[in-house]
């Protein structure tokens, strides 16, 4: 009775496996390819296949078994230790013995073979060009009676542990579970978690095509697939990432990502908020169409504008160095947009489409080869970054123009110290004029572009104009200039004692402003306009009303009469 329940066992695991083995089927036959087929082959192959056969296209009877079938012969084909064991062994796990993969013609018969020194086979030859053959061993190393096929984790899961060295715990769900869970993204799919997106994401300046999935869920590697594609295209403009919401459940969950049915694949955008956000991609799950909604979605910090209208400001406090791309492209190349969105606290961004180096705006900013980047720095300064660029791909170019761009970041800095050390100097010894009638047109005259000045009536409210555009005048010692080619205009600060001189007040404004005990007036003699500053008076407030008067964001009023003083 032993031996007959013995050999009924060990006759039922042939039965089992034998099915389990004519099932198998060849991932290469699947997806088409031949064995030698390259990692883009099997890609397009795949994508090709899962489109035709997605549950959400074809309805057809048994297209759900195939997409099934096509998504777990990608599994094993896209993964290069998988497809190495499985075409030395077979079995993408390795076991030997278990050999679905075999194209030898081994006639199609089933024999009882030696392996060996204890050791005894049978072997299931599948037929023409597709043999699958397994194997069994009896009485292991060390004499040792064991039933061992190579597939514990099977009859651990029918039977409750124990065979073969299976897992004891009896737990079959888990299994699965872990196996689910241990699939692995493809290498250029990044994990992300918290962490990686507070540290790597979060207002960085990048953008992020990321895909939220749970690891049950069928078609995610179809999803991963058509990402990777995508991520490869514009290699350098976007970076890729994957979410477990199976094991970062109230991750995605704050996210506002997590997956209900099938994966979802976001955008980490900054074309909608400046400080960046994601963006869900509701579109057909295609290349074509997921590449143009990233590319639609990549930063646009950079302005685009007409380089002959271009103005520079310079010399005030807290002005960003200028950066401008000029190329014969219509809209704002995607390098350039790269940039601005990873520099974007750092420079101000603009560009230009010109036609050649022929043309007078060009020659005359210095440039001899297009495209080429132009800078400037906070004190006005131009210089030449680079010309003649050569684009190889994106990632080679966006970091090639960063190295220029840290570089003349480092550049800026230096002058913006030299210029403080100066300006520190020079403050020793200078003080703001007092407004007389024979400095008046040395210092308001028609000669002056701007005059800005602080009038007082009293010794207290005079110490405090003069602090303030003392300090003021030290951050912004010229107006901007009038064009990238132009000379810089100087601007005027003067005081002007209100109390000796209420006429001239008067010629602005018919109060003449008697109720302030101190003010700025912005006087433009050329055009006879004025923009009068009333209200607290501090450091920022004053600064913050002569920027904007160099801006053309004040609106000016026209003078009763011309201001005089005797």
């Amino acid at each position: 009775m032993k031996i007959n329940s013995a050999f009924a066992f060990v006759f039922f695991a042939w039965l089992l496996i034998f099915t389990l083995a004519a099932k198998t089927l060849d991932p290469y036959k699947v997806l088409g390819v031949e064995r030698n087929a390259s990692q883009r082959e099997i890609q397009k192959a795949f994508h090709k296949l899962s489109l035709q056969y997605h549950p959400d296209k074809n309805k057809n009877k048994g297209a759900q078994e195939k997409f099934a079938e096509i998504n777990n012969a990608y599994d094993i084909l896209s993964d290069e230790e998988k497809r190495k064991n499985y075409d030395l062994y077979g079995d993408e796990k390795g076991h030997l013995g278990f050999d679905a993969g075999d194209n030898r013609d081994q006639g199609g018969y089933t024999y009882f073979t030696s392996g060996g020194p204890g050791q005894r086979g049978f072997q299931n030859m599948g037929g023409q060009g597709g043999s699958q053959s397994f194997s069994f061993s009896f009485g292991g190393s060390g004499g040792q009676s064991s039933f061992d096929f190579g597939l514990g984790d099977l009859f651990s899961n029918f039977f409750g542990g124990g065979m073969g060295g299976g897992d004891k715990s009896g737990s079959s769900s888990s299994s699965t579970r872990s196996q689910f869970s241990s699939r692995s993204s493809p290498k250029s799919i990044r994990a992300v978690n918290s962490q990686v997106y507070k540290k790597e994401i979060f207002d960085k300046g990048m953008t992020w095509l990321l895909l939220s999935y749970s690891p049950t869920f069928k078609g995610t590697q179809h999803y991963e697939s058509i990402i990777e594609e995508v991520a490869n295209s514009l290699h350098g403009a976007l970076k890729v990432g994957s979410i477990n919401c199976e094991t970062e459940l109230s991750f995605c969950k704050d996210l506002g990502v997590y997956p209900r049915r099938a994966p979802r694949a976001f955008v980490y955008s900054y074309r909608v908020s400046d400080g960046g956000s994601l963006v869900e991609y509701s579109d057909d799950l295609a290349v074509k169409n997921l590449k143009f909604f990233c590319q639609e979605h990549l930063p646009r910090f950079s302005k685009r504008i007409d380089l002959s209208q271009f103005e520079v400001s310079s010399g005030a406090a807290g002005i960003l160095p200028k950066v401008m791309l000029l190329s014969k492209k219509k809209d704002t190349p995607v390098i350039w947009r790269v940039l601005s969105g990873l520099y974007r606290n750092r420079f101000s961004f603009y560009d230009a489409e010109v036609h050649d180096v022929s043309d007078p705006t060009v020659r005359r900013l210095g440039v001899d080869a297009l495209p080429a980047v132009v800078g400037w720095l906070s004190n006005g300064e131009k210089h030449i970054l680079k010309t003649g660029i050569s684009v190889k791909d994106i990632k080679s170019a966006v970091q090639d123009l960063s190295s220029v761009l840290d570089a003349f970041e480092k550049t800026n800095k230096k002058a913006a110290s030299s210029q403080a050390k100066k300006a520190e100097s020079e403050s020793e010894d200078r003080q703001i004029p007092l407004l007389t009638g024979s400095n008046f047109e040395a210092l308001c005259g028609e000669t002056t572009p701007v005059c800005i000045i602080g009038a007082f009536r009293s010794s207290k409210a005079r110490d405090k104009l003069e602090k303030i555009l003392l300090s003021v005048s030290q951050k912004s010692l010229s107006r901007r200039q009038n064009s990238v080619f132009g000379s810089r205009d100087s601007i005027s600060y003067v005081l002007l004692d209100a109390s000796k001189n209420p006429t001239f007040l008067n010629s602005f404004d018919k109060s003449g402003f008697k109720s302030q005990d101190k003010l700025l007036v912005a006087y433009k003699p050329r055009k006879g306009k004025y923009a009068a500053y009333i209200g607290e008076v501090t450091s920022e407030d004053v600064e913050r009303f002569i920027s904007s008067v160099l801006n053309g964001d004040v609106k000016f009023t026209k003078t009763r009469q011309k201001p005089t003083l005797r």
